[in-house]
């Protein structure tokens, strides 16, 4: 699908995304240790961004996008917020510029399916992982027709594994707490080759 623009942060930051989403239950459920680098890949607005960045006081986020005017509305909530660790960094649709083996999870929410190059994406987010680093997926469910939500904005498990698997990924599990979208929960095996 298309990425979705800057123009439409609104929709990203609604107030009913909590009730809708249920994004307080993701947080909660995270497991993010207070030293933990967490990449924030399809960053946004930050919405994920600045409620991360105070679990991990000892650590950081950095906040991924390739739209530079997403990653400025970031910059400015972070000068008037006054919160030092959440860093900007600018993608292209083919590379997250992720340094390599600097972080513990990387999360994706909603956004792997706008990818256009979503393998060469992937192999970016491998080589940013620490070995045991995990990968939180987060899209809504594309085997349930209950979710009414545009087909091509849907996953299923199977393809998500299928395409993590294909850059070295091990499925560990999903869970299914949200209301609508699969946390689906990958590890970097410590022997993977980084692409």
């Amino acid at each position: 699908s298309y990425v979705m623009g800057h123009l439409g942060s609104s929709w990203l930051e609604r107030t009913t995304r909590e009730q809708e989403e249920r994004t307080d239950l993701l947080l909660e459920n995270m497991e993010l240790r207070p030293t933990d680098i967490v990449i924030d890949l399809g960053a946004g607005t930050g919405y994920f961004s600045f409620p991360i960045a105070r679990k991990v006081p000892d650590g950081g986020v950095i906040a991924v996008d390739i739209q530079p005017e997403m990653l400025g509305i970031i910059k400015q909530r972070r000068a008037r917020e006054n919160i030092a660790n959440i860093e900007t960094l600018l993608a292209t649709v083919s590379n997250p510029n992720i340094p390599e083996s600097i972080a513990d999870v990387v999360l994706l929410v909603d956004a792997y399916h706008e990818f256009s190059h979503p393998r060469e994406v992937m192999e970016g987010v491998v080589k940013g992982l620490k070995p045991n680093g995990r990968v939180v997926l987060v899209e809504y469910r594309g085997e349930d027709s209950r979710v009414l939500i545009k087909r091509l904005h849907k996953m299923t498990q199977q393809q998500a594994k299928k395409e993590m698997q294909a850059v070295g990924l091990k499925w560990l599990q999903t869970d299914t707490y949200l209301p609508q979208q699969h946390v689906m929960i990958f590890i970097k095996p410590p022997h993977t080759a980084d692409y």
